[in-house]
This record gives C-alpha cells, structure tokens and sequence, in this order.
C-alpha cells in the first residue's frame, strides 16, 4: 500500500525561522541553500547573513535615508501579484546590469497558483504613482526580504535601501529578532548593498559548522579559503563520469 504526498500548503513561521537560521532562503515556492555562485567564469563562494536587530543602531546615511522617505507614502499589504507590481518591475528591470528574472511572477511563483509563504509588499507612492516595492517573508520571530524594486526615475532617492530599512523597522516593530537579507558573494561587490543597514550587527553564515559568526572581510575571506578547499568537483560530477 503506497500514499502519494500532499504538497505542502503553508510553511509555519517557526519552520521558516529554523531554515532561515540553518542558511536556508527562499526560491520560487521552495527553500534552497547554496555555496558557490559561477560569476563572470569563475566559481565564487557564497556567504549568508542576518542582522541581529537588538544591535542594529543607524548611522548618518541611514538617518538621512529614512528621513528623506517621509516625503513619499508607505503602504503594507497582504502580497498579491497585480499588474502594477509588474509594471514597474519591468522598468526596473530593463534599467539595471545585472541578471535578475523576468517578472515578478517568476521570481516568486513560477508558475505556483499558491504562495506557500507569509508574503507581505511595502509600497512606496508618490501621489498617484507607485514608484517602489519591497516584498518579504514574515517567519514567527524572523524576516526575510526577497525582492526590492523601484522605477529608474526615482534613482537618486536609494529607495532599494530606503525599503531594507524599512522592513528592518517593520521588523523590529514586529518583536522579531532577526532581518535575513540574503548573501553577499566573495570578491564581487555588487551583492555588498545588503551590508548597508548596519555592518555591526550582521553576521555571516560559517556552513561548514553551522554558526553564525560576527560579519567581517576577514571572516569571510577565512570562510571562502576553506570552502574552495573543501570542494570536490566529484561530488558533482554526473554518475557516468564519476
């Protein structure tokens, strides 16, 4: 007698906390977790984070920030994919120079009718006009933000780091312990910007012993020695190669 598995139709907060804390994150409508990134022919290594809220304390720049988005409506809401998230996306999308998915769709659902996260947005008007988005999951005692987009007209605003801060506030508001910005890659800087809340309170996700250790270069040049030493390309070889 067999059983065929129900799919998963919501993944508690707790769940979503422990994964999260095991160097877990999001992709489409599953968790996922990797070590290396090939960039530009090169395998670089990969370095998870978190900030520890109790210590988040904001800087100069981060001040100015938030202050500068008292000029613009903030909106929370339940994530729903509509026409205008899209939209904008779209004009992000074809202002920037890096690779990124194709839609919003994509980036989250992929193909899902069914979100099976607590997934919220936070938008930014500007009068009629929405010019920025910022979505994340809310786990019991954590938050991770998946996708922050804003329309090239407004560039000179920050608004990309205008929306981590506002979720780390949210957040915070929340109670909750831990803001999880997703990873940083060695020896490639355009994945630096998710250090821009609070160096200080970061730390950096050590795989190979399952800690989360205070952020800094040094530990993540230690981290990515050891992890370059610890590959085997057997390991991922195909099993008529192997």
């Amino acid at each position: 007698m067999s059983a065929t598995p129900q799919p998963i139709r919501y993944i508690p907060g707790p769940a979503l906390d422990y994964y999260l804390g095991q160097g877990y994150y999001r992709m489409h409508q599953d968790l996922f977790t990797c070590r290396f990134l090939p960039v530009e022919g090169e395998l670089r290594t990969v370095h998870w984070l978190r900030l520890e809220l109790a210590r988040v304390h904001y800087g100069p720049e981060q001040r100015r920030l938030l202050r500068l988005a008292e000029r613009f409506t903030v909106r929370r809401r339940q994530f729903q994919l509509t026409a205008e998230l899209e939209e904008l996306y779209a004009a992000y999308r074809a202002s920037i120079t890096f690779d990124a998915p194709p839609t919003v769709e994509a980036f989250l659902l992929a193909g899902s009718t069914h979100n099976v996260f607590n997934t919220e947005v936070l938008e930014i008007w500007h009068g009629a006009r929405l010019v920025a988005a910022g979505i994340f999951d809310v786990g019991a005692r954590t938050l991770a933000g998946i996708m922050n987009f804003y329309h090239p007209e407004y560039r000179k605003f920050s608004l990309g780091k205008v929306l981590m801060l506002l979720k780390l506030e949210h957040a915070r508001a929340l109670g909750h312990f831990y803001y999880y910005p997703g990873y940083l890659v060695h020896n490639y800087p355009k994945f630096d910007y998710k250090l821009f809340p609070c160096p200080a309170a970061t730390e950096v996700f050590d795989c190979l012993t399952g800690q989360w250790l205070p952020f800094s270069w040094p530990e993540v040049n230690r981290q990515a020695v050891e992890l370059l030493a610890d590959w085997n390309e057997d390991d991922f070889a195909p099993e008529d190669e192997a």
